[in-house]
């Protein structure tokens, strides 16, 4: 993912190559300190027109996790020189000093920001309708809205582009709608013949953890981009190597890699400060509970919103709190427990209403299977509350008619969760030929 004075990366097949500038490749990776599955060494570039490949010896001492634009500014934006960029980003793009990536783009030597695009929540990160176009008041920029009337770039928005960069911190979840922007815009770029950058950010639920089912095939939509689990357990650069072999867009793909990540860090380890890429996805506790708590909301149930913990509890006018803490502690769910937690959201599903209330405390973000507890708290809400809680409603979310059918047909979150052992065994063989980090 350099410029002509810089080697490239490719990763095909799961093998990882140098190659020259001028070679045509669908993937490019730079990376500092490119950790894969299949090396023992990293592929490492010097900043001038003579590329190499060299072995880091390790210190034994984990360093801070540099993101995909601190590394970039480490390579003085060299990747981008000559280039016209349009930045999709939100204000999760932060450097290490907390510089914004459209400031430090705007201002690079050599490159030329003509455009900004926003995802879901705009480029504040505040909203939580349909946004639309506007005007960048610091840079005179536009930004287009990509959650607006379109979500996706139009051609009108593209013209004169000639790089489009994607930088923004994902939460590591399949309906997390970040990452469909970004596969839409690959898509769009793939049909213009732009090139996309991927500036890659932590996967801040870790990189090991592969949960829920697959989604059904004939079920991708904004919230479902493609058939992967809910917890795909791979960073957004891998995801983007992942979405364009498997999907076949075949885009001019680039990875600015982080340098220190590894794949067993939740975000906590990385030394950075969370900030949260949505209105309320607040807390890492939150952020590891979002997957199976998500679900739950379209079948009437408030996952806190409008409280000071969303996705830390759950709750409903017509549940009692007590009663389903008690019978959720009686699965001895590994890395939670449940107290009852009566709760009044502000603003969303039943607000000013008192909700009986359950809060969800994680004595262990490593233990804690997401999904699982989802599919426990539908098995008893299903079971207590038939008359309000219908768990046909879950689909929306977990994108897998079979999973669903079971919970109707009350079979256990146990057995339910050992059916997608298969579909997640063959899944987590694929991911793996993407893996940029140990």
């Amino acid at each position: 993912m350099n410029d002509a004075d810089e080697a490239m990366t490719s990763l095909r097949n799961g093998k990882v190559s140098v190659r020259r500038p001028f070679e045509k490749r669908s993937c490019r990776i730079v990376a500092p300190a490119l950790c894969c599955a299949l090396l023992s060494g990293v592929i490492g570039w010097t900043g001038d027109a003579s590329a190499r490949t060299t072995r880091k010896k390790s210190s034994g001492r984990p360093g801070r996790v540099q993101s995909g634009l601190d590394v970039l500014e480490a390579q003085r934006f060299a990747p981008l020189r000559g280039k016209h960029v349009g930045l999709i980003t939100n204000h999760t793009g932060l450097d290490a000093q907390g510089r914004t990536t459209v400031d430090l783009l705007s201002k690079a030597p050599g490159v030329q920001l003509v455009a900004l695009f926003s995802p879901e929540h705009g480029l504040a990160g505040r909203n939580d309708e349909k946004i639309g176009s506007t005007k960048d008041a610091a840079t005179g920029l536009p930004i287009y809205s990509l959650y607006g009337e379109t979500l996706r770039p139009t051609q009108a928005m593209l013209n004169g582009i000639d790089a489009l960069v994607f930088d923004v911190q994902d939460a590591g979840v399949r309906f997390y709608t970040y990452t469909t922007t970004m596969g839409y815009a690959m898509e769009e770029a793939a049909k213009h013949s732009i090139a996309f950058y991927v500036l890659d950010r932590p996967n801040p639920i870790g990189g090991e953890i592969v949960e829920g089912p697959m989604l059904d095939a004939d079920k991708t939509s904004f919230t479902a981009y493609f058939p992967i689990p809910v917890r795909y357990a791979l960073t957004i650069g891998e995801l983007a190597q992942f979405f364009n072999a498997e999907n076949h867009i075949k885009c001019d793909l680039h990875v600015v890699a982080m340098k220190n990540w590894h794949r067993n860090y939740f975000f906590e380890s990385t030394g950075s400060r969370w900030i949260p890429p949505s209105p309320n996805l607040r807390t890492l506790k939150g952020a590891i509970l979002y997957p199976g708590l998500e679900i739950l909301q379209n079948a009437g149930v408030s996952v806190g919103r409008g409280t000071e913990a969303p996705f830390e509890e759950f709750g409903a006018p017509w549940i009692n709190g007590d009663e389903v803490a008690a019978a959720l502690n009686e699965k001895h769910l590994a890395g939670v427990r449940f107290a009852g937690a009566p709760f009044i959201p502000v603003v969303g599903l039943y607000s000013g209403q008192r909700c009986g209330g359950v809060a969800v405390r994680v004595s262990d973000r490593a233990a804690v299977r997401s999904m699982r507890v989802g599919l426990e708290i539908a098995a008893i809400l299903t079971k207590r509350y038939p008359d309000h809680f219908d768990p046909a409603k879950l689909l929306l979310l977990t994108g897998n008619a079979e999973t669903i059918r079971q919970l109707q047909e009350g079979v256990s979150p146990e057995q339910i969760e050992a059916s997608w052992a298969k579909d997640l065994s063959a899944y987590d063989a694929m991911r793996r030929k993407y893996f940029l980090y140990k």
